[in-house]
């Protein structure tokens, strides 16, 4: 136990209050917290405030340590769970600092969730840090998130744009801030890839048959996300329609492609009409799989496809990608936002990084990537916002484009393409690439000690001159990159 990165001994660990979903279920961010919290359970101590909408377990406190354990294979971590309908509150907040005495805050999640936090910033940060795992999907940087940014201690991005949008936004700010780039990572415990030499093998067969309703397939497309709007599941289908079309009828027939997703969501569409409205069931075969499916049975799900694809106009990373690679399996990705980095778009042999005059690759400037990735580049870039978010682009691909790449992953064939994705298994696997939960487990906890040890509290109050504020202007390229 004693071997693990940074050990130290339950009763001088640092007590963490992880403000995010409910780390029992299966949302991404709850996904990726409990990975952070098992992954790190050796070095710190945990208190999650885990939301749900209308918690059913709201008023009771769930004690996790044994679960914990026997997950991180230590025999004395810390992690109790406290149900909470919604994010939380300054009152509910106030009170766990008391009963609970943390050493730090940590939130995870859109910074809207949290504007009655950063609203009393300076009483928590005059005790105790502020960590703040957090990420942005797209350009222009927010200037409109900047007291968000400054009300924190430590800023976590999970993608290379957000880490330069954090510190485009914060400007001269940025250099009194700890703000490091920590990707998600992916459980290879939990997803791997199954060849026909391994004790799964029998099983993957079997639960094949059963997806594919005992059809033999030469090729199966994967996705696997909400059915939300920027998303744009609608383009995804209709692609797939028009790469069937392009190769074939007769081809096209033992092809299929299959949605883990809602058929209906009001905050998307019916795709069960899209489908019917697109797909001659006669040669486009969409197959969509709503029920939940345990963590085994989705690295099955990926090992069944030949590749994952995932088209939306706005992604902060892209969770399914990473799976998918973790399996060994090729993605097919619109370049935007996170999916970008799983992409691995490179400049001489290294791996791109942003900053004001190259803030993004979702242009096509660079075209050289993995050989594991297939980016499908914008067409649009077009601006939309709301009240919240006055703007932020929002990047559409052709759907005719995503077909053509399809087809191009398609006439690989299946030796060429299992050899692709187990290189893109390889990378994220790597020192470089950190995209395991066991790296960013350890990436968190590098950079938490580091933000404990630059810690300074800050003071009750402070005196300011009035005085007119400076107009605030974007100060990254906007196009010509």
């Amino acid at each position: 136990m004693k071997d693990k990165f940074r050990y130290i001994e339950k009763k001088d660990r640092k007590k963490i209050l992880l403000l995010c979903d409910d780390i029992r279920t299966h949302s991404g961010i709850a996904t990726m917290a409990k990975e952070i919290v098992i992954g790190t359970s050796h070095h710190f101590n945990w208190v999650n405030l885990g939301a749900a909408l209308k918690h059913p377990d709201e008023g009771k406190i769930f004690d996790l340590s044994k679960q914990v354990d026997k997950e991180a294979e230590i025999d004395d971590s810390y992690v109790k769970l406290i149900p909470s309908t919604g994010y939380g509150n300054a009152s509910k907040i106030r009170k766990l600092l008391q009963l609970e005495n943390p050493d730090a805050i940590f939130i995870f999640t859109d910074p809207r969730y949290w504007t009655w936090l950063f609203e009393m910033e300076r009483e928590i940060r005059s005790k105790i840090p502020i960590f703040y795992l957090n990420i942005w999907d797209d350009l222009p940087a927010p200037l409109y998130n900047r007291s968000y940014y400054d009300s924190v201690d430590v800023l976590m991005a999970i993608s290379k744009q957000t880490k330069n949008i954090n510190e485009t936004v914060l400007g001269e700010k940025a250099k009194d801030k700890i703000i490091e780039y920590v990707p998600h990572g992916i459980n290879s415990k939990h997803f791997f890839p199954i060849r026909e030499s391994h004790e799964d093998y029998d099983k993957l067969q079997e639960f094949k048959k059963q997806v594919l309703k005992g059809e033999d397939k030469d090729f199966v497309l994967f996705f696997n996300s909400r059915n939300i709007r920027r998303k744009n599941i609608i383009d995804t289908i209709f692609a797939y329609r028009q790469f069937c079309d392009n190769i074939g009828k007769e081809r096209a027939k033992r092809c299929s492609f299959i949605l883990h997703t809602a058929t209906v969501d009001q905050n998307g569409t019916d795709l069960l009409k899209v489908r019917d409205a697109f797909c001659d069931p006669d040669y486009v075969k969409v197959h969509f799989s709503s029920d939940k499916l345990s963590t085994a049975q989705m690295n099955l799900m990926y090992n069944i496809a030949d590749a994952t694809i995932q088209l939306s106009s706005n992604e902060g990373w892209g969770l399914s990608l990473t799976e998918s690679l973790m399996t060994g399996t090729p993605i097919i990705a619109n370049v935007t936002g996170g999916m970008q980095d799983q992409m691995r778009f490179s400049f001489n042999g290294e791996w791109i990084n942003f900053t004001p005059d190259f803030p993004s690759n979702h242009r096509g400037t660079i075209k050289t990537h993995g050989k594991w990735a297939f980016p499908v580049f914008p067409s649009n870039i077009s601006l939309t916002g709301s009240v919240p978010t006055p703007y932020i682009f929002d990047d559409r691909c052709n759907s005719e484009d995503a077909a053509e790449i399809i087809k191009q992953v398609y006439n690989l064939g299946r030796y060429e393409r299992a050899s692709r994705g187990e290189e893109g298994r390889k990378w994220v696997c790597s020192d470089e690439a950190k995209m395991t939960a066991q790296a960013m487990a350890n990436n968190v906890i590098e950079v938490l000690d580091k933000g404990f040890s630059n810690f300074e509290p800050r003071k009750a109050f402070e005196f300011h001159t009035i005085e007119e504020l400076e107009k605030d202007y974007l100060t990254h390229k906007l196009t010509g990159y």
